[in-house]
């Protein structure tokens, strides 16, 4: 009799849970932050804050367990993987929202989702028109663009506030910071791993005694309860609003694949187009659960795939394990009242760090590429810079329509968008062959290495089949 695959194998439920809260605890912060981002950006009170992070958790642990376990032939990869709220859609969100108001933010969110269900087997199929250029360009962009966001959360926003740039705030960032390089430099195992979430309680902790902590809305709030579907009103779908958010969820579906890829190599689980698919629709039902809830756009959790590789455990349902304690996470509003009093300078700091690191896995998947060729480094310059342009010229759009502001605006967006449209111009079409047959030199070059040449622009995954 055939044993079981790793990925398709059950573990004792000792086990099985201890590895499923090892995941929890290493995505937590990730997780939390963009709802803790997005409320402050865009002025939610508290209260609203800790119903964002509810509905948060509570629709990243349902879609982790529809990834890991799948609904029939319908949506779920079926490997282990853990998902979460993603930082590409936190800008657009955040124009949307100052430009149209919170039910736009989540029609928009609802509608794009459902265009990724529609999509989703179409674009399994068409997955060489997003390689490591066109992603490694756009996360590039989304963690450098996020910088900014968290530097306001750490000095404030109002330069007439007698508050803005406080020394206490920047010093207590600087030491959440600090603990976290401690951690994640000179820490080993789960010590490691979880060196983001000690420092975030670290200085939590700190915050305490200098008063930017207050607990009193935090009795008044339930112990379980779940959160209300379109708590802000009837969802509002302006139209580039929806086209901001479709061009998210090409770029969360990309990313996604990516992760998934990686996952199959890790655990030696071949996964078929209609796998990769089934992973895309679930994407897309986080961003339907998520416009009726409150929530955000899941994807693929990278810092989980790496548990994944070191600790060896390969079991899908140790991660529907992590699925559902974060289902009751989610259910719990006094935990998530909690959550919602960190202090700004705190989310910052701890901001600051998880933005970077996006923007350094961008720059990593970028090095997966020849960017010796001249189109290459071309096209990848060309999207980073265009795509930080709004981040860097502030008002640069301001004389545009207002609804145009919500693409142009975003450098997520813009990144996007050059970075597909480039690729597939002179990486898919004749002309970038001629191009490159004009720039080879008349004489061949004495070869220097016996190593196989490197294609343009090509994909180093594991095969799909």
């Amino acid at each position: 009799m055939t044993s079981p695959h790793p990925v398709d194998t059950r573990l004792p439920f000792a086990r099985q849970f201890a590895f499923g809260l090892q995941h929890v605890l290493i995505m937590y912060t990730g997780c939390i932050t963009v709802p803790l981002v997005f409320g402050a950006a865009v002025g939610l009170d508290r209260d609203t804050i800790a119903m964002l992070i509810s509905a948060d958790l509570l629709i990243a642990g349902l879609i982790t367990i529809v990834q890991s376990l799948g609904v029939g032939k319908l949506a779920g990869v079926r490997l282990p993987i853990v998902c979460g709220a993603t930082f590409a859609g936190l800008t657009p969100m955040i124009l949307i929202a100052n430009e149209y108001g919170l039910q736009a933010v989540y029609g928009s969110m609802l509608v794009g989702g459902i265009i990724g269900l529609a999509l989703a087997w179409p674009f399994a199929r068409i997955i060489r028109f997003f390689p490591p250029l066109v992603t490694g360009a756009v996360l590039t962009v989304v963690g450098i663009s996020l910088i900014g966001v968290a530097g306001g959360l750490i000095v404030g926003n109002d330069p007439t506030s007698p508050s803005f740039a406080s020394p206490v705030d920047i010093g207590l960032a600087v030491l959440v910071i600090l603990v976290a390089i401690g951690f994640l430099c000179l820490g080993r195992g789960i010590w490691a791993q979880l060196g983001v979430l000690i420092a975030l309680a670290a200085g939590t902790v700190v915050a305490i005694p200098l008063g930017l902590i207050d607990l009193g809305g935090v009795a008044g709030s339930s112990w379980v309860g779940l959160p209300a579907p379109f708590h802000f009103g009837a969802p509002e779908f302006p139209v580039t609003a929806v086209v901001a958010m479709s061009i998210v969820m090409a770029v969360v579906f990309a990313e996604s694949t990516a992760s998934m890829l990686a996952v199959s190599e890790i655990t030696g689980k071949r996964v078929t187009k209609g796998d990769i698919a089934r992973g895309l629709a679930g994407d897309g039902a986080s961003a339907v659960l998520g416009g009726v809830f409150n929530a955000f756009v899941d994807t693929v959790f990278t810092q989980n795939v790496g548990a994944v590789a070191t600790t060896r455990v390969y079991s899908r349902y140790v991660t529907a394990t992590s699925g559902a304690i974060l289902v009751v996470l989610g259910a719990l509003p006094k935990v998530s009242a909690v959550v919602a009093t960190l202090p700004k300078p705190v989310v910052g700091g701890v901001g600051l760090i998880l933005f970077a690191t996006v923007a350094l896995v961008g720059i990593n998947t970028l090095r997966s590429v020849d960017l010796s060729d001249r189109i290459n480094s071309t096209i990848a310059a060309v999207a980073v810079g265009v795509g930080l342009l709004p981040e860097l010229a502030e008002g640069m759009f301001e004389k545009f329509p207002s609804s145009a502001q919500i693409l142009l605006g975003s450098g997520i967006t813009l990144a996007a968008i050059t970075a597909f449209s480039l690729n597939l111009l002179f990486n898919h079409t004749k002309l970038g062959a001629v191009a490159r047959a004009a720039s080879r030199p008349s004489t061949p070059a004495p070869a220097t290495s016996s190593a196989a040449p490197v294609t343009p622009g090509a994909v180093h995954e594991p095969a799909v089949v």
